[in-house]
């Protein structure tokens, strides 16, 4: 069967399950065809059936409301109730023909046509008792009409209910025979189906075997080549077989095999670059931690500096905030004695202006006193124009007059004193004109020390938070020193596991049987170079953030 391989595999599927398939549509068909006629034939059968059972059934009950209508003629005694029976009689003889007719125009067999005789024979002689009856029912002659019908009438129904029972047997024998009929066809119909389900049971089975051994020997000779390449054998020549997956996937091996050989040889060269440069990357590991160690011993003498740096500077600047509060309180003292200086001058101004007022009012007194010494003066002229009558007016003159000298002497004195007063005043109003001068120029003066000590407060802070944030750029920085430090050793351990992975895998790719001239490559052995770079470097200290 080495034809079939020269099939594609899905080609070959499609064949066989083709075929079943094939033959399993061939069964339903025949199935679906020979069932649907056997179901109309029952059908129609069953549904004749029935339309005899039915007409039978009609030609019965005409029959037994034929006997009633008889009896219930012989009963009445009056002409119009008789005449109603008799009609009811005539529609009964009606329908029983009718029905009769039409189960004969169905079709009956032998039995049936015998019985349909025997009910001719019937009904021809119930015809003469039955117009008797009604002869003497309409001659109100009951006794004659019960006569008739229980000697001659009754035993004639009798007969043809006889023949009707046997109309229904017949018809129930057709339809049991139908439904036998039936049963036979549907056992017939599943012989048939067994064979062909047999066939296409047997068909199968054929083209499975025939297709599973075209499929299951270029796939065991797959699984031989696959076993061979997992033994480390690659120097086993496949053979390919036909044009179908098969021959494929032994091709698709063979292009492994040679990919594998190819693939091995450069993995063989490759590991000795590997762990040549392993060597190289573990040397540069030990001076790169080397220096990262110098690294973090510079970098903890620079934050120990740095540390002191900013201690001082936060002292410094603690100083200049005090000394700025010092600059504000003498600030503040300072613009009080500028307020207090200023309420002085007011103060003098205002006593500058009383003295003016009162030197007013000294020339307005001295006024007084040269007017009172000149009425004086004229009361002792006319007293002494008076003579003796005026003495007594001339002394007082006389003492007015005095006094009036003696109030222009005192207001001169106090003229003389106010004015002194005045002149002092107005010297120490400039005084203290100046001392506000000065007093303004002393608070502008420590107003402009406050803002300097403000500044350098200000500047001083800047330069603490400045000195923080290079205190945490140090510890930063030694932080990256010490992840440095770490990744150095993690580089130095993956350097290590790679050139441990590298010997594995000369080790691995030895199991491989190629044709290669020199044979497999060494495995470099590094273990001084090992041992020195799987030396730890010292962890260095962290060094602690201040501020």
């Amino acid at each position: 069967m080495a034809w079939l391989n020269d099939f594609r595999i899905r080609t070959r599927l499609r064949f066989g399950f083709g075929v079943i398939l094939a033959l399993l549509v061939a069964v339903l068909v025949t199935d679906n065809v020979i069932s649907i006629k056997n179901r109309e034939h029952l059908f129609d059968g069953i549904a004749a059936s029935n339309v005899k059972v039915e007409l039978t059934a009609r030609m019965k009950a005409a029959q037994l409301e034929g006997v009633v209508a008889i009896r219930s003629i012989g009963l009445h005694t009056e002409a119009a109730a008789m005449n109603q029976e008799q009609e009811r009689l005539k529609q009964q003889r009606k329908l029983y023909v009718e029905a009769r007719d039409q189960l004969m125009a169905l079709g009956v067999s032998e039995a049936g046509k015998q019985i349909f005789a025997n009910l001719a024979r019937l009904d021809r002689e119930l015809e003469a008792p039955t117009s008797d009856a009604i002869a003497q029912a309409l001659g109100f002659n009951p006794e004659a009409v019960a006569s008739l019908i229980s000697t001659r009438i009754d035993p004639l129904y009798r007969a043809v209910l006889v023949e009707m029972n046997k109309l229904v047997a017949l018809q129930k024998a057709e339809q049991n025979q139908l439904l036998a009929n039936a049963t036979a066809s549907g056992q017939q119909l599943m012989y048939v189906l067994s064979v062909i389900g047999l066939l296409a049971l047997v068909v199968g089975i054929v083209f499975s075997q025939l297709i599973t051994n075209s499929i299951v020997g270029p796939l065991n000779a797959a699984v031989a080549v696959a076993k061979r390449v997992a033994a480390g054998d690659l120097n086993s020549a496949i053979q390919t077989g036909g044009r179908d997956e098969a021959g494929d996937l032994l091709q698709a091996l063979d292009e492994m095999n040679r990919s594998l050989i190819h693939i091995v040889g450069k993995v063989r060269g490759g590991t000795s670059t590997i762990a040549q440069v392993s060597q190289q990357i573990a040397t540069s590991n030990q001076h790169l931690s080397a220096r990262t160690e110098q690294q973090a011993s510079a970098l903890e003498q620079t934050a120990a500096s740095m540390e002191e740096l900013t201690s001082t500077v936060r002292q410094n600047a603690g100083n200049a905030q005090q000394a700025n509060r010092l600059a504000l309180d003498a600030s503040s003292v300072a613009v009080k004695g500028g307020d207090v200086v200023s309420q002085v001058v007011d103060t003098m101004g205002a006593i500058n202006d009383s003295s003016k007022k009162i030197v007013d009012i000294i020339g307005v007194i001295n006024g007084i006193a040269f007017q009172t010494n000149i009425l004086a003066l004229n009361a002792a002229v006319e007293a002494a124009r008076a003579g003796e009558q005026g003495r007594g007016f001339a002394v007082v003159a006389s003492e007015v007059r005095n006094l009036a000298q003696r109030s222009a002497a005192a207001a001169e004195e106090i003229k003389q004193l106010i004015g002194a007063s005045v002149e002092r005043v107005d010297a120490g109003a400039k005084l203290v004109n100046q001392a506000g001068a000065t007093m303004n120029d002393i608070v502008d003066s420590v107003r402009r020390v406050t803002d300097i000590m403000a500044d350098i407060s200000n500047a001083s802070q800047e330069q603490t938070a400045g000195l923080e944030q290079i205190n945490q750029a140090i510890a930063q920085m030694d932080e990256v020193t010490q992840q440095n430090g770490k990744l150095v050793e993690e580089a130095t351990s993956a350097v290590n596991s790679l050139r441990d992975q590298a010997d594995g895998l000369l080790q691995v790719v030895r199991v491989f049987s190629i044709d290669q001239p020199g044979g497999p490559a060494p495995v470099i052995e590094l273990a001084a170079a090992r041992a020195g770079a799987e030396r730890p470097a010292a962890p260095r200290p962290r060094i602690a953030r201040t501020g």
